[in-house]
């Protein structure tokens, strides 16, 4: 689950600019606290798994969300969104246009061509676990299809910027990089994030930025990397009447990749594994 950009559209610093400021406000995690975190990762993970084994033409995404909440459960973990500020859903569920924070409803069935956004959280030991990704509902576009293979070479070019000395502008630009030399649009408003004990920690993690630049990568920091990329503009609409689905302010598709990483002395180690 993604976290709200501090940064308004019209800003001129890029988002990295403001964060500089906050290390004091960073959790670093202990070996120990690292290792604890990966139980909430696998229970992520698995559910995020097989939820998207499920998506298929004529599925609602209500029925997705029992299944993964019921899964979590088994796993001994709690949904970590259910209720977050008031969400109704244990995953996001977000088709086709929607960027994120698509709230599960029997009313939506995915249709053959359709691209649903599944993020899935769990809560372990006190620990949260928190990835995504995009499946395609049976066949899709070529240009859709482009995307979805982009935004996740953008997640795995941002996690591998993830090491000690970089830079959080670094893991920025490696995504955004990536992003807008297929010719994509770089999601602003909503980031990444810290993550630990609560869902959204210091620092925010934005997709775009300048190498070097922003504030510098310490072993023992949690983030939750997540490039949102849309095949037009970067630019996004609401939420509107529900409060949280977020969509592309041109109608084209979005899509949505993320892991929970942590950076150690070795480099970037992926809590969201099964």
């Amino acid at each position: 689950m993604t976290a709200r950009s501090m940064r308004s559209l019209q800003a001129s610093k890029p988002l990295w600019h403001k964060l500089q400021h906050n290390f004091a406000m960073i959790q670093l995690k202990s070996p120990a606290d690292i290792e604890a975190m990966r139980e909430a990762g696998r229970v992520s993970a698995k559910a995020l798994r097989k939820t998207g084994e499920l998506v298929r033409p004529g599925i609602s995404t209500a029925e997705l969300d029992r299944f993964a909440e019921n899964l979590i459960r088994m796993e001994g973990g709690i949904p970590a969104f259910l209720g977050y500020n008031g969400f109704a859903g244990s995953i996001c569920s977000s088709i086709n246009d929607q960027i994120v924070h698509g709230i599960p409803s029997p009313a939506v069935i995915l249709r053959e061509g359709d691209i649903i956004s599944i993020d899935t959280g769990a809560i372990v030991g006190g620990w949260v676990g928190d990835n995504a990704a995009t499946f395609a509902v049976g066949e899709i576009a070529p240009s859709t299809r482009r995307l979805l293979e982009v935004t996740e070479a953008c997640m795995w070019a941002g996690l591998d910027a993830a090491r000690p000395g970089k830079r959080l502008g670094d893991i920025g630009h490696a995504i955004q990089s990536i992003a807008e030399a297929a010719g994509f649009g770089v999601v602003r408003e909503y980031v990444g994030h810290g993550i630990g004990r609560q869902m959204h920690e210091d620092p925010n993690v934005p997709n775009f930025g300048d190498k070097g630049k922003g504030l510098r990568l310490k072993p023992g920091m949690v983030l939750a990397i997540e490039p949102m990329i849309n095949l037009g503009t970067e630019k996004t609409a609401g939420p509107f009447q529900d409060g949280w689905a977020v969509y592309t302010a041109d109608g084209a598709p979005s899509a949505h990749f993320e892991k929970t990483v942590a950076i150690t002395k070795d480099g970037p180690l992926i809590l969201t594994a099964e």
